[in-house]
């Protein structure tokens, strides 16, 4: 099943209370549902789009992944350019690495390796970062359509992500440095602030990213 009448799939990797994206959802009209394990991510799907939520630690997150099994799935929907939006550690796990995970004996934890990049610490000493930032939208951008310049976003998070390719960076907010605050690839998007706590602007966000 595709399109936009699809359910939404909403990943539950065990960290974060999603009860906010999904009531979010629920206002927006739209249907959806919590995906049931990485089998439910195949080519025959149900959900016409997935949403990856949620906080945590990039270490552990990826671990849990990895031995869930839903790296894998979620490397093949995203490489198959189905519609998936990443929220907050939904972004940071994206990319190759992040100092929140330091080689350990000379092994590093690798990301989910779909955005070439690294996952950074702020600079300054006052970290994390929690509240209200502006956030500057790129032109053209699709899931930033309609939302008024300079919107604010609610942020809590300690690391940022840095891509390589800065032709990805959808969105950028200032911390201590500008920074990418979203990414956007074809139907792939992601955003490290949490538009499900951001009032009318996440919500036309959350809406623009169904419309894909």
């Amino acid at each position: 099943m595709s399109g936009t009448g699809a359910p939404v799939g909403v990943i539950d990797y065990g960290a974060g209370n999603l009860g906010s994206v999904m009531n979010a959802l629920k206002r927006l009209g739209r249907e959806a549902r919590f995906v049931p394990g990485p089998e439910s991510l195949g080519p025959r799907s149900v959900f016409g789009r997935i949403i990856f939520p949620g906080d945590g630690n990039f270490g552990s997150a990826m671990d849990s992944l990895e031995h869930s099994g839903y790296a894998q799935a979620i490397r093949d929907w995203v490489r198959s350019d189905r519609p998936f939006l990443g929220i907050c550690i939904g972004l940071q796990l994206l990319f190759d690495r992040s100092e929140e995970a330091p080689p350990v004996d000379g092994t590093e934890t690798r990301g989910l390796g779909l955005v070439p990049g690294a996952v950074l610490r702020f600079p300054g000493r006052k970290v994390p970062q929690i509240g209200w930032n502006q956030t500057k939208a790129r032109p053209g951008s699709r899931i930033f359509a309609g939302i008024p310049e300079n919107s604010f976003f609610y942020y809590i998070h300690s690391y940022y992500a840095a891509p390589d390719d800065g032709g990805l960076v959808a969105a950028e907010a200032d911390y201590y440095l500008p920074y990418c605050a979203a990414v956007e690839r074809g139907n792939l998007a992601a955003v490290q602030f949490h538009p499900e706590k951001s009032g009318q602007a996440g919500l036309r966000l959350l809406e623009n990213w169904i419309g894909f």
